[in-house]
């Protein structure tokens, strides 16, 4: 096995191996679970943000190492919610989701009201 296929994590190395695709899958990012309702990322969202960020450069040299002391339900509430099963990949897209915020509504307040009223829209 090489290097860059043992550091991905099953999940992720069957969706690439079956040649998925962006979108491919036909899954809502999220979903609510039919016993709980509670809601669940799907893997093609978990798949999406990986994607990006590996597009990023931001899972590339995985030598660094996190370390620290959480409440054991907080990670179990976040696998939860995600359906995420591993602490590395619930780490991982965690950070990925917080590393990739592309700041829409900050972006969308800022541009309030800088559109010419008079500027004609065509309808």
């Amino acid at each position: 096995m090489t290097k860059g296929s043992a550091s991905k994590s099953p999940t992720r190395q069957g969706k690439r191996a079956a040649g998925a695709t962006k979108g491919s899958s036909g899954q809502k990012a999220l979903h609510r679970e039919a016993t709980t309702s509670r809601l669940v990322v799907s893997k093609a969202r978990f798949e999406a943000v990986m994607r990006a960020a590996e597009r990023s450069g931001l899972l590339s040299k995985k030598g660094g190492r996190i370390g620290g002391r959480v409440s054991l339900a907080l990670v179990r509430q976040a696998k939860q919610q995600t359906g995420i099963k591993t602490d590395t990949d619930l780490i991982e897209f965690a950070l990925a989701t917080v590393a990739l915020e592309d700041n829409f509504a900050e972006a969308f307040k800022e541009s309030r009201a800088k559109v010419d009223p008079k500027l004609k829209l065509g309808f």
